[in-house]
């Protein structure tokens, strides 16, 4: 090996180190944060307004007004979400009971359907502020039942929902009695 080759390995070897440090110093200048006093703010500060000392404002739903207005064909639209599991013929199961004749009818009432008994120890029927807090969050109405639906968050949708069911069988209770 002559002596230029080992210059060109030589350079080679210092010109990569030079450009590994120039890379750092100028990542530095562009991202780092030395040089800079800590106590100075690095980004935009925002104001945050605190709640009001009462806590979060507590909205009342006027269910006698969605009761009154609630539209079926949307209720059967929002069924979609349910008919994966249930069924709206009467007998007929699927994975979950059928939903023919659920307003009024007792909790866990299905004859040959096994349900996980959470229901049942609540007790009591299907009545609209029931049904409407069932499926707002089962798990919350119902910690250990075995229907693993998230809810329906919309006020508008459960209403229209169980309206379609309570209209479905061909003899609708009144859902506003009750409601005060």
């Amino acid at each position: 090996m002559d002596s230029t080759e080992l210059n060109k390995i030589a350079g080679a070897a210092i010109g990569s180190l030079l450009i590994f440090l120039l890379l750092g110093f100028f990542s530095g200048k562009v991202y780092g944060t030395r040089g800079h006093h800590h106590d100075e703010p690095q980004a935009f500060a925002l104001e945050i307004a605190e709640p009001a000392a009462g806590g979060d404002e507590v909205v009342e739903i006027d269910y006698a007004g969605l009761i009154a207005a609630a539209d079926l064909s949307a209720g059967k639209k929002v069924f979609g979400k349910c008919k994966g599991c249930h069924k709206v013929e009467d007998g007929k199961n699927g994975s979950g009971p059928h939903l023919w004749g659920i307003v009024d009818r007792p909790k866990e009432a299905v004859d040959g359907f096994a349900y996980s008994g959470a229901l049942g120890a609540i007790g009591g029927n299907w009545g609209f502020a029931e049904l409407n807090a069932f499926l707002e969050k089962p798990k919350a109405y119902a910690a250990k039942t075995s229907m693993n639906f998230g809810g329906l968050k919309k006020p508008e949708d459960r209403v229209n929902l169980i309206a379609w069911l309570n209209a479905e069988d061909g003899t609708p209770s009144d859902l506003a009695a009750g409601l005060e």
